[in-house]
């Protein structure tokens, strides 16, 4: 699985690095859709916006608030087909390590 950003050599680098506690609330819900940022969809997929790419998926979803309305294989195969990465569960690792870098100034 290739990583979105090498989040343990990005650390090495800086000499500082801010406290989780003042940049994440840990009881705050991160939205898809701040987790599937515009600049993570536009260089990892074939789309402008992660509502688009759920949009585009094989099923009634219109938008990325209906995910849900996607089959697991349906996505997996869609994933493949259109994006960087082989499945979901590689599509979501490096948007978690794309996000963490944003969030950090790490990338």
């Amino acid at each position: 699985m290739t990583r979105e950003v090498d989040i343990e050599a990005a650390v090495e680098q800086r000499k500082e690095i801010p406290d989780v506690d003042t940049v994440y609330e840990p009881t705050e819900e991160i939205s898809i859709t701040d987790l599937f940022d515009t600049t993570f969809v536009r260089n990892r997929t074939e789309f402008d916006s992660f509502s688009e790419l759920v949009a585009a998926s094989p099923s009634n979803a219109d938008s990325a608030a209906e995910l849900d309305r996607v089959s697991h294989g349906e996505w997996d195969e869609f994933v493949a087909e259109t994006t960087d990465f082989e499945d979901e569960k590689s599509l979501v690792m490096a948007a978690r390590d794309h996000w963490v870098a944003q969030t950090l100034d790490l990338a």
